[in-house]
């Protein structure tokens, strides 16, 4: 976590310097500031701040070091039991070609919508059923 804190610390440097450049940029290129640039890069620099400054209350009100920040740490010292994920499952590839499909049925022609849609529907129930039969039914 301390590593983590450490990181977004040296991006809210980055941020906090892109954003004066940006700003010397413009009113030297420009002659006046430029706010749709600078504005953004600096909120950029206070929501980094913001991240790496809670990361690092919370490293601290732990008073230790987490099992992923040791280098002799293993994956399972953190906590072995994250989740179940479906190792050889093609549901999800398939449900993130259906969202592009319907996000491309969006920009380019809306019938191509529908299509993504209805495969995306398909996909979900696919993926939600998908220990009910076959070889690794339950």
């Amino acid at each position: 976590m301390r590593t983590n804190a450490i990181l977004f610390w040296i991006l809210t440097a980055f941020f906090v310097v892109t954003s004066l450049l940006y700003t010397i940029w413009g009113i030297y290129y420009l002659g006046y500031i430029e706010w749709s640039g600078g504005t953004p890069l600096g909120l950029a620099a206070v929501l980094s701040a913001f991240i790496a400054f809670y990361i690092g209350r919370t490293h601290r009100a732990q008073g230790g070091v987490l099992p992923e920040d040791r280098m002799d740490g293993n994956v399972d010292d953190a906590d072995p039991e994250m989740g179940f994920f479906s190792p050889w499952s093609w549901w999800p590839f398939c449900l993130s070609g259906a969202a592009a499909l319907a996000v491309l049925g969006l920009a380019v022609g809306f019938w191509i919508l529908y299509i993504g849609l209805a495969f995306g529907l398909v996909c979900l129930v696919g993926w939600t059923y998908e220990y009910y039969r076959g070889y690794h039914a339950r």
